[in-house]
């Protein structure tokens, strides 16, 4: 056996550089061939569309990313949800997997939502109903097939997109006035997951986006936690999340399967092993290739008809 210290520098080097994973739930085997993605595809974006209506408390705006196919056919599509405390950053951070994603097959729609403490939940998950709605109405024109719509976020957009997905179509207040089953995904790929809100101490953040704090609003704290509306006909999830995350703690992500699991669905998790928050997203690599290959089961980027 060899001494651990000459096994260290091999550890921290696959902890460091390429980011080792822990698959919970991971499928067997290669893709079956009929599943194969389509790869390298040429694509065009149509930057800055807005998708609120025009009395909307603000503009909000989206890009769509567009493969270039022969046809009429019909594609999968993926809503992309940006991260940064509900408070900031834009959509431009999930461009590079947006052109990942629509280079693998996938319409992709990149959207902003409203920030706090401007605007306090449930403002932002309101604003994503309103795309999710945007993007069926368009359905025809970007040629996306309305049953293979999935959902993908991070940090604070995993969030919503999490929540968007399981509050759809149930008699949850979240769901009115701008939900409606048509809201939900067919599937959601969701990294660093803030899933219990209740359960997570990230003092300011929350405290502006709810209004107060978790002592004050207990229960409204609850029903913004995507944890508390798991149900046994939620859509298929792929949760990522970083060992070290010290901002969103791991336990959510365990938390989050849990409760997904105890109703009976199907989740998949990956744990990006010696990665925080920041990190988990910046290095995501294994973390894409993985979402790609689930949603490839779970809704293929093969043409349909039209």
């Amino acid at each position: 056996m060899k001494p651990l210290g000459r096994l260290l520098p091999a550890l921290l080097a696959c902890v460091l550089l390429s980011g080792c994973t822990t698959y919970v739930n991971a499928p067997d085997g290669d893709l079956p061939s009929t599943l194969q993605q389509p790869r390298d595809l040429d694509y065009r974006v149509v930057e800055n569309r807005t998708y609120t209506p025009s009395d909307w408390p603000q503009p909000l705006k989206a890009d769509i990313y567009l493969p270039k196919s022969s046809g009429e056919t019909r594609r999968p599509a993926v809503m992309m949800v940006h991260g940064g405390g509900w408070e900031g950053r834009s959509r431009d951070d999930m461009t590079p997997i947006a052109k990942r994603f629509v280079r693998r097959g996938y319409v992709v729609v990149n959207v902003s939502y409203r920030f706090a403490p401007a605007y306090r939940f449930p403002a932002q998950l309101h604003d994503l109903q309103v795309a999710r709605h945007w993007i069926d109405d368009h359905a025809d024109e970007w040629r996306i097939d309305p049953q293979r719509i999935a959902g993908f976020g991070y940090s604070s957009g995993a969030h919503l997109v999490s929540l968007l997905a399981l509050v759809a179509g149930t008699d949850s207040e979240l769901d009115a006035p701008y939900g409606g089953s048509d809201t939900g995904f067919a599937a959601v790929v969701s990294g660093g997951t803030p899933a219990d809100l209740r359960l997570w101490d990230s003092g300011r953040l929350l405290i502006q986006l709810m209004d107060g704090t978790e002592a004050e609003l207990p229960t409204a704290y609850a029903e913004a936690s995507p944890v508390f509306h798991a149900h046994r006909d939620a859509p298929p999830f792929f949760l990522f999340h970083g060992s070290w995350d010290d901002l969103v703690p791991p336990e959510q992500a365990e938390t989050f399967m849990q409760a997904l699991e105890a109703k009976g669905n199907h989740v998949e998790l990956l744990w990006m092993n010696g990665r925080g928050h920041i990190t988990s997203f910046l290095f995501r690599g294994s973390a894409e290739s993985a979402a790609l290959d689930f949603l490839a089961r779970e809704m293929p980027a093969s043409d349909t008809g039209p």
